[in-house]
């Protein structure tokens, strides 16, 4: 790496002030804090990951990195599910609240039911739809760590992504990862649906412009920025429901 990502992920995270987790009220991070060090770029082809790339891209997640990275809906920014101190950058560079849960990455439905409970109905739905552009709201397991989940419902969002450099990352890893939208503020919804003002979209060098001195490292596809977001179902009720619609959102329809 250009960078050691640990040591920039410690600098990051010892500058803020962890919320106390009897704090009766939602605390927002502390001012993103930035260093001079840009990210390291890894040309990765889209089709045909090249391995050793997407090893050395794994080493940098396993020992901390922080990566900007494109997915089947927008570019997301990412980090080991495990990596605390790297969650905890993430939280820091989209200034969420402490109440706000991480969407997370997962490569298959068997491997989601590791990290959530998953009902008959929801299972029967989900075989339907992944991989694919949808988020799952499902009751968390104790796999799956606090500081990434709704500390009131105990819930959280998983996908399986149809995008062949995430599910080579997520193989290499052997762990879910972290995928919160690039969008710098985070994305405002109105009745449910996601609106981008026109002016805010950027093209891929100027996504990473902007970005390169927040992250460790950035995946390189070539693909341009999109800003279709994915569509949400809340499967924790007994009735699944669409609470965001966005890409797929009619075949979603269909399901539910």
């Amino acid at each position: 790496m250009g960078h050691g990502a640990l040591g920039i992920g410690h600098w990051l995270f010892s500058s803020a002030s962890p919320a106390s987790p009897a704090s009766p009220a939602p605390l927002l991070p502390s001012p993103i804090p930035t260093h001079r060090v840009m990210a390291k770029i890894f040309p990765v082809h889209p089709d045909n990951p090249q391995i050793r790339r997407i090893e050395e891209i794994k080493s940098a997640l396993s020992s901390g990195a922080v990566m900007l990275y494109p997915t089947d809906t927008v570019y997301a920014i990412g980090c080991d599910l495990n990596a605390k101190s790297a969650v905890e950058r993430v939280r820091q560079i989209k200034q969420l609240a402490n109440d706000k849960p991480l969407t997370f990455l997962c490569p298959s439905l068997s491997n989601v039911a590791t990290y959530a409970f998953v009902s008959d109905t929801a299972y029967r739905i989900m075989k339907r739809l992944i991989p694919g552009p949808y988020t799952f709201l499902l009751p968390a397991t104790k796999l799956v760590p606090r500081l990434v989940q709704s500390p009131k419902r105990k819930t959280t969002g998983i996908r399986v992504p149809n995008h062949t450099v995430c599910l080579e990352l997520l193989a290499a890893l052997g762990n879910p990862i972290i995928s919160t939208s690039a969008h710098l503020p985070p994305d405002e919804a109105d009745n449910g649906i996601v609106r981008i003002d026109p002016e805010m979209i950027q093209s891929r060098v100027e996504l990473f412009d902007r970005l390169d001195k927040l992250v460790d490292i950035i995946v390189d596809t070539g693909e341009e920025p999109t800003y279709e977001v994915s569509t949400i179902l809340d499967m924790t009720g007994d009735e699944p429901a669409i609470i965001r619609r966005g890409l797929g959102w009619e075949t979603a329809a269909a399901w539910v």
